[in-house]
């Protein structure tokens, strides 16, 4: 398995493929990234030789912000937000959805499992 920036990328699939393994690295870039090398997109990722590996580590070290470096970056940024006070950083602080999605209904995943409140609703109070 080669292992690029501390991550292994899987031998069985392209090397295309196998890119989008490391966080930050879309189909696109590793599309990019793979005619920067002058790697063939479709060679497995076994295949590949150590200078090819090394090639596209030090593309991705130099014209990418990926992995570690990346993550640091976007917690920073909702850090940044949190700390500011501003509605975003609000809805990040309550786990809340962020971008203007409906929450009376669907949320479920920012919101978590329903937690039903009692008597908040029943046949009693409509008469």
């Amino acid at each position: 398995m080669p292992r690029l920036l501390g991550v292994d990328i899987p031998n069985d699939r392209p090397t295309v493929i196998s890119l989008t393994y490391l966080y930050g690295v879309g189909p696109k870039s590793a599309r990019q990234l793979c005619q920067d090398a002058g790697i063939d997109p479709h060679k497995r990722a076994r295949e590949l030789h150590e200078d090819e590996v090394a090639r596209l580590a030090a593309i991705l070290d130099k014209d990418f912000v990926v992995e570690g470096q990346l993550r640091r970056q976007v917690a920073q940024n909702v850090s940044r937000l949190r700390d500011i006070a501003c509605y975003r950083g609000l809805r990040h602080r309550r786990g809340l959805p962020v971008r203007g999605q409906r929450t009376r209904t669907n949320a479920r995943t920012r919101k978590g499992p329903r937690r039903t409140v009692a008597g908040k609703k029943g046949v009693k109070d409509l008469r």
